[in-house]
């Protein structure tokens, strides 16, 4: 394997080289293997800050797994994590808080890549799966299958998993127009997203009393009573299309130049977007199939990433550990602060995405303004 120093092509788009001798703008390190069919650049500031996240991470789980109404020393969780722990750790941690621990970092993880890789395709903040209906679609499958079809948790998993997939054609078909361009994509997809959740009440005001709160307690979005089977789930997901999202995330940053740049630099716009849109509707049905629909994580989590990674570019491991950590903090949050209340994290993410989406709106009007 080689390693040489590579420019970013869109940083260097925006800044030609300083003097004539400099050549193109060095970003990043380079990994590439002797073929050159395999490479794969480091910035070194997102490098850093993924570091800083996953020890994040490692803290809030941590915390997470030793306290609680059974707390453990922090000796004990970590023999039962390699399997010489006593038989009353071993149940508190993989039958009482590892699954919903390990649900979380997934759940967390996919919805922050599946918002990083729309709102780079979009090239807007507001193109996360929240908006765009994607979720909403998720929970018309998962309604559809409580009320009508009486299903089972995994039944109700493949309808959200079937219905963001559905919602997601529907709003591409619908955005095409020789080509599908970011603004009409996000136009198309609130107003999909208007439509499924009308149609997702009126599904509630039809079913009767206890599918009703089976539905509405699943439209919450929680962690409560998640086990290995939807970490488990969530878990091989993400293992499968987050390095896929990786393989296109050099032709993901071209596509934030514009599509005649990226066709010019010999990418193939229509299909790496398509590949692209499936992974990122993908992650989110799945995610939103384990918990229910999560507030906030993918809109948020992806740009916050970027201001701290200060990249032009998608990051996508970047805002996969920082959607991890947030969610994870957010569980454990309101399991500590409120544990008579019971709030589901959906609940809690919800309040403070609404916030985050004021603070966005206002801060693009001024800017438009400008």
């Amino acid at each position: 394997m080689s390693v040489v120093r590579e420019a970013d092509p869109a940083r260097s788009a925006e800044r030609p080289p300083k003097t004539p001798e400099a050549g193109r703008v060095l970003d990043g390190l380079v990994l590439r293997t002797h073929g050159g069919r395999l490479s794969l650049r480091l910035d070194g500031r997102a490098l850093a800050v993924s570091v800083v996240l996953l020890v994040a991470l490692a803290v809030v789980m941590g915390i997470t797994l030793t306290s609680g109404d059974f707390p453990l020393p922090l000796g004990d969780v970590l023999r039962s994590l390699v399997g010489e722990g006593s038989p009353g750790a071993d149940f508190i941690i993989y039958t009482l808080r590892l699954p919903r621990l390990l649900t979380a970092v997934f759940v967390g993880a996919a919805l922050a890549a599946s918002g990083a890789i729309l709102q780079t395709l979009t090239r807007n903040p507001l193109g996360s799966p929240d908006i765009i209906g994607f979720t909403n679609g998720s929970a018309t499958g998962a309604l559809l299958v409580i009320i009508v079809l009486q299903g089972s948790m995994t039944q109700i998993a493949l309808g959200a998993l079937a219905g963001g997939l559905v919602t997601a054609v529907a709003v591409y078909l619908l955005a095409y127009t020789r080509g599908v361009q970011g603004f009409r994509l996000v136009v198309v997809g609130i107003g999909v997203s208007a439509m499924l959740l009308a149609a997702n009440s009126y599904l509630i005001t039809r079913a009767r009393l206890q599918e009703a709160l089976a539905a509405q307690s699943w439209l919450i979005g929680s962690l409560h009573d998640r086990g290995p089977n939807q970490a488990a789930a969530v878990g091989i997901g993400l293992a499968i299309l987050l390095p896929l999202g990786l393989r296109f995330a050099r032709r993901l940053s071209l596509l934030e130049m514009g599509d005649d740049a990226a066709k010019a630099l010999g990418v193939n716009v229509e299909r790496t977007r398509f590949v692209l849109l499936l992974v990122s509707v993908t992650l989110a049905a799945i995610a939103t199939a384990a918990t229910g629909p999560i507030w906030f994580i993918a809109l948020a989590a992806p740009q916050l990433a970027r201001r701290l990674t200060r990249s032009s570019g998608p990051g996508l491991l970047p805002a996969a550990f920082l959607g991890a950590v947030l969610l994870a903090a957010s569980d454990l949050a309101v399991q500590r602060i409120l544990p008579s209340a019971h709030l589901p994290v959906g609940t809690a993410t919800g309040i403070i995405g609404g916030l985050y989406l004021v603070w966005l709106l206002a801060t693009e009007a001024r800017r438009s303004r400008l």
